[in-house]
């Protein structure tokens, strides 16, 4: 599925660093969630509905994604 993101507002955590190395957030309609590279703003973008995104956060929240 494609979506027009053209008019997304796109944002980075208040805690991105100096480095560059960042993802940028974008709240669509319908709750969707935009994510791409801001190093590639142009690139593709991934979108996410409500449910995976809140899934994501919570295993982000849980440290699941910690390195072992």
């Amino acid at each position: 599925m494609s979506y027009d993101l053209s008019g997304a507002r796109w944002f980075k955590s208040s805690h991105s660093g100096a480095s560059g190395d960042c993802v940028e957030v974008a709240h669509l309609s319908g709750g969707r969630v935009g994510v791409r590279d801001s190093n590639n703003p142009g690139g593709p973008a991934l979108v996410f509905t409500p449910s995976e995104w809140d899934a994501f956060l919570a295993g982000a929240r849980d440290r699941e994604f910690d390195r072992p």
